[in-house]
């Protein structure tokens, strides 16, 4: 590595483009998560995080400095946990929407089911988060 190479940042051009592109991607899909409970947020986050880190300094900085996305990726990269307002606020978005959709909108009964057994899992998952004083918002 010569000493203009920044650790870290893939020095392949089409590679770097591609995981440029797939960061964009997970923050769009992540994003669309916070209103739609069965679209996982923080994990696409992590993911768009991981892609900016190997591919634009600039654009990891200002996912991790967002002031409502930037908590939930800090959080856990720094094995905080997560803020209990929006571990609460997670929980319960998951227990109105869900059962919701899957009583009102799903007409199989086995979709309803697979739907609650997600929504357990995702309560499940919340709760076993170490849950961090974090950034209030």
């Amino acid at each position: 590595m010569t000493t203009m190479e920044k650790p870290g940042i893939v020095q392949d051009n089409a590679l770097r483009w591609l995981l440029l592109a797939a960061g964009f991607i997970c923050t769009a899909i992540g994003v669309l998560g916070i209103f739609l409970p069965l679209l996982p947020t923080t994990p696409l986050l992590l993911l768009a995080a991981a892609c900016f880190a190997r591919s634009s300094e600039r654009f990891h900085r200002r996912l991790l400095g967002h002031g409502r996305l930037g908590p939930m990726i800090r959080g856990y990269l720094e094995g905080s946990g997560i803020p209990l307002r929006a571990k609460v606020s997670a929980i319960a978005m998951v227990w109105l929407t869900v059962p919701a959709s899957a009583f009102l909108v799903v007409p199989l009964p086995w979709v309803r089911v697979l739907l609650l057994v997600i929504a357990v899992g995702v309560t499940v998952h919340l709760l076993r988060l170490p849950t961090g004083s974090g950034e209030r918002s």
